[in-house]
Formats: C-alpha cells, structure tokens, sequence
C-alpha cells in the first residue's frame, strides 16, 4: 500500500476538508437528537402513565444511540492526520464540473490487504472546491482513499466504503500536491485518465464506484 507522509496544515484542513465537515455534522446531529430524545423521555415519564413509561425507554434507547453516535463518529474517522498518514494514495483526476462545483474520478484499489490480490475499481466523490487546482476537467489531482466497512461482518474481501480525499485538502504547499503527483505511477494517472467517459456511469451508482475489469488494466496492475 503506497503511502504519503507530509506535514498536514490543521488550520486549513478545518477550514476546506470536507471528510472533517461531514463528520463535525454526524457529531453535532448526534448531539441534537440526543437532547431532544432526552427531553422527550423526560416529559413522558412527568406523565406518570403506563404506555408514557414504555414510549419512554424506547425513547430513552434512541437517545443513547445518537449519543453514541456523537462520541463514535469522530473515533471510528480518526484524526485528519491519521487519515492522510495511513490512507493509500491514489490518483484521482476532475471529471465533471458542476455549478457548486466538481466531480473527482479516483483509481482505488478496494481489495484488502489480507486477499493478496488487486481489485481495481473506479470511485466518484463530489467536491465543492480542490485549492491549488485548476477547475477543469482532467486536471490531476492526487488523493488519499479513506478506507473503511459498514459492518465487522464484511467477507467479500473488499472495502464497503471507498472516499478519495485531496491532498490539497491538507496543505496549502503547492510542492507537496506535485510532489504526491509525482509519486502515482504514470501508468495509473493513464488509466483513470482514459476512464473519463465512464464518469457519469459511475456517479449514477449507488456506491459511486465501477469495478474494472482486470482484463482492461495494464499488466502491472493486475
């Protein structure tokens, strides 16, 4: 698994990453419904009858699921560090520009370590914006891909939940987005170049993601 260690700039990071937005939002409406599930359980027990009491340990269970949820969320994540530092990098090019603004086209490999084999897949992710790229469609914009499962009972051998996620999310250093650039083989940067066309095909998907076809992969890749 290829890896990029650089020096991440937090400030920015807070500012322009998405992944870090998307999950202060799961926090923040975790906390919300918990309160408001609390709330809820309190009146129905000021109630005092039979079935308030019963609506309310239902209740109550709600609300120490979105508590959960609110403490789970920033830990199953790890810190932004910990994703740019331990998530592999990849190559990931603009695909489709929109009005608020873009369509990332990345080449993952989803396949887990343990299988031994190379699953390639094309992976979909809408941005607002890519600092320090220009907004046209084929520019080359290197990424990590954030790797996670939905469930332990994943046995297929392959990542449930695929995310590219810029480098330039990270740092504001123009040196480290060429330099990541530099270390994705060309070949790869080709292959989800010519790939382009199957965008919309890809976005159309309910996981965002096409697996590829070995056969249409270059030797090394396989």
């Amino acid at each position: 698994m290829r890896r990029f260690d650089f020096p991440v700039d937090l400030p920015h990071a807070k500012a322009v990453n998405q992944t870090v937005a998307e999950v202060r939002r799961l926090r923040v409406s975790g906390i919300v419904l918990a309160v408001l599930f609390a709330a809820a359980a309190v009146w129905l027990i000021l109630i005092g009858r039979a079935w308030s009491f019963v609506v309310a340990a239902v209740v109550i269970v709600a609300a120490l699921t979105a508590a959960w949820v609110a403490v789970w969320a920033p830990r199953k994540v790890g810190t932004i560090q910990h994703l740019y530092r331990d998530s592999p990098l990849v190559p990931a090019v603009i695909s489709e520009l929109r009005p608020r603004g873009m369509t990332l086209l990345a080449l993952v490999d989803i396949a887990k370590p343990e299988t031994g084999v190379h699953r390639y897949a094309l992976v979909a992710r809408d941005v607002t914006a890519v600092p320090g790229h220009r907004v046209q469609v084929g520019e080359r914009v290197p990424c990590v891909a954030v790797l996670s499962d939905r469930t332990t009972r994943n046995t297929s051998g392959a990542w449930q939940m695929v995310s590219p996620m810029p480098i330039a999310w990270g740092t504001r250093d123009a040196s480290v987005l060429r330099e990541a650039a530099a270390a994705i083989d060309e070949t790869e940067w080709k292959v989800v170049e010519g790939k382009l066309s199957l965008s919309d095909e890809v976005t159309a998907r309910d996981e965002r993601r096409l697996v590829l076809d070995p056969k249409d992969l270059p030797s090394d890749l396989r």
